[in-house]
């Protein structure tokens, strides 16, 4: 189990995405968070450029697999793939249009947005997301690559 302030160095408000509207949640001392608030904490988390607070959530045998792109086990090989993306963003940000959890699953529809050079490059994205014991252990993101990479620099 991972309680939330494991996850995190100080107790601070968290962003609990909803449909189509934020709500703001403060956890306690010792609370457990469930599947859907720690994947909404993750995404909090990239959202604040805040790559090693996310990586704390992963198991270190978690499984990112970026469909269209590849896999990658483990999450010092997630950090190696996400943090200088993210580090050359300006801004980051990755509104959930709609999420559902039951048992250890949790599945959004997410629409990721990076602020890059002055320009948001936006992808439509599916994700599907395992959780076991308070650790993100399977990351599975669906989108289409053609949609990104037409919105890169020429």
């Amino acid at each position: 189990k991972i309680y939330w302030f494991q996850a995190v160095e100080h107790i601070e408000l968290c962003n609990i995405r909803t449909k189509n509207h934020l709500k703001t949640n403060r956890y306690k001392i010792g609370e457990k968070m469930t599947p859907l608030e720690t994947v909404e904490a993750f995404i909090s988390s990239l959202e604040k450029k805040d790559v090693d607070s996310a990586i704390a959530l992963l198991h270190e045998d978690c499984e990112y697999d970026n469909v269209p792109m590849g896999k990658v086990f483990g999450s010092d090989a997630v950090k190696e793939m996400l943090g200088p993306m993210i580090e050359n963003c300006s801004n980051v940000d990755w509104p959930t249009h709609r999420s559902s959890s039951t048992g250890n699953l949790v599945f959004n529809e997410r629409l990721d947005r990076f602020e890059m050079g002055g320009n948001w490059i936006e992808i439509p994205v599916c994700g599907v997301w395992e959780v076991v014991d308070g650790k993100i252990t399977l990351w599975r993101d669906y989108f289409d690559l053609a949609t990104y990479r037409d919105q890169l620099p020429k």
